[in-house]
């Protein structure tokens, strides 16, 4: 592995962690919508990472010089956003606009203290992969001075 692709996992994550934010702010500002039927609900969304292998990337390379090392991680890759399975809040309110004809309404299965530390750690893990891109670029451009003593 060479120091060029830290950029290129570090990027992977801070878009993974940016998808990540996106959907825990979408979560927070459906968090109270209200609704008349199950169906048009709205339900909470979570991103489904995996990890991309170095041997799918670059086929007959040896990961790190090590031969067999096939642990190799080489990014990150978003398989799919899902809905929640939790169940919806139903609340007896026969006043609201939206309440169906037995006076309940429907709101979204959203935790909005979940979503806040979810934030939280995509957040930090965002800042994170940036400290190592700039780290990775500090020592580039240390490697690029050692001759000139």
């Amino acid at each position: 592995m060479s120091l060029g692709n830290i950029f290129d996992i570090a990027g992977s994550g801070m878009t993974a962690q940016s998808l990540r934010l996106n959907t825990t702010a979408s979560n927070i500002a459906n968090a109270e919508t209200a609704s008349s039927s199950t169906d048009t609900t709205y339900r909470a969304r979570k991103p489904v990472f995996s990890a991309i292998q170095q041997s799918m990337l670059n086929p007959g390379q040896q990961a790190f010089g090590v031969q067999g090392s096939e642990g190799a991680g080489a990014g990150v890759r978003v398989e799919g956003i899902v809905e929640s399975e939790a169940e919806l809040q139903m609340r007896y309110e026969p006043n609201h606009p939206a309440a169906n004809e037995d006076g309940y309404v429907f709101y979204p299965n959203v935790n909005v203290v979940e979503e806040m530390a979810d934030m939280m750690s995509s957040s930090r893990s965002f800042q994170m992969n940036v400290d190592i891109m700039n780290t990775a670029k500090s020592m580039m451009q240390r490697i690029l001075t050692l001759g000139q003593q």
